[in-house]
């Protein structure tokens, strides 16, 4: 019997991944909640949890966690823990959705480096999609009054070491468990973490703790139902999903952190979004599925 379900536009992947962006944006609300406390530290604390999480299911699936691209796996996981610090720096100091928003340049940035490090193509139609997230960009930085030039550079940056990192996630494809891979990222950040943290350390009040162990549980339910996401349909068909946490961000922003986003940010935010969108759609019908990437915020 044909299966009816997946030519619904809610598809259960659709479903795993509208839930994953909402758990890494509750994730990420908490983030906010504490300001005062360092981004590194903020970065100890949920690779630390993570790597429990990890260790836990690796055992389970009796996988080797020392992996066989020793090299690759420690650069993910540099640029991914850098990715995160900068990202968590971003999101302190910038209106929750404009920082996500920022955070979603990442494909753009995978696709590029991907001519380089894995040899691909970026047809000319995809220029014009990366010209106008860009664009989106710069009307944020530029007439967004909340936007601080200094951490959209931030957030672009984070952007650009979170292409690298996806870059290396899929030159392994095939050849590592994939929790070989999110281990090491979890890891280095929380050995770099953990060296850091006697030169950043600021002791959490009661409620912070909490806070904290709060990032690392929905950043992990996230992960989980991302990954949920993508093993039930093809990756082009649940990412535009994930844009939806610009959506999220927008609201938890005015309910929860009182913020009020100015008409120009809502035209960046709506560059952005529609830029990436387009191209993701661009990548579906023109069945360019692996050079699709999910960011993870």
């Amino acid at each position: 019997m044909r299966d009816i379900s997946r030519n619904r536009f809610l598809t259960v992947g659709f479903q795993f991944m509208l839930m994953s962006t909402l758990s890494f944006a509750v994730a990420n609300l908490f983030i906010k909640f504490m300001p005062e406390i360092p981004a590194m530290e903020v970065v100890f604390f949920r690779c630390a949890l993570g790597t429990v999480f990890c260790v836990v299911g690796l055992r389970n699936s009796g996988a080797d966690w020392r992996g066989s691209h020793r090299w690759s796996l420690f650069l993910r996981g540099l640029f991914g823990t850098s990715a995160l610090f900068m990202f968590f720096s971003t999101l302190q100091h910038m209106p929750m959705a404009s920082a996500i928003t920022i955070a979603y340049l990442s494909p753009i940035f995978t696709a590029v480096l991907a001519m380089f490090i894995l040899r691909e193509r970026v047809v000319w139609q995809q220029w014009i999609f990366f010209a106008l997230a860009f664009i989106g960009v710069a009307v944020i930085e530029r007439y967004d009054p909340n936007a601080d030039p200094t951490y959209v550079l931030t957030g672009i940056a984070a952007a650009f070491c979170s292409g690298v990192a996806y870059n290396l996630v899929r030159s392994m494809k095939g050849s590592e468990h994939p929790l070989v891979v999110v281990l090491h990222f979890q890891l280095f950040g929380a050995v770099a973490g953990l060296v850091a943290l006697p030169f950043v350390w600021k002791t959490p009040n009661g409620i912070e703790w909490i806070y904290l162990a709060l990032v690392a549980v929905f950043s992990q339910i996230g992960q989980i139902l991302l990954t949920k996401a993508l093993q039930r349909e093809n990756a082009s068909k649940v990412s535009m999903a994930g844009y939806s946490g610009v959506l999220y961000g927008l609201i938890f922003g005015i309910v929860f952190l009182d913020e009020q986003p100015a008409t120009f940010a809502l035209i960046g935010i709506a560059l952005v979004v529609g830029g990436m969108v387009a191209s993701l759609y661009f990548n579906a019908r023109s069945g360019r599925a692996s050079e699709v990437h999910v960011t993870e915020v």
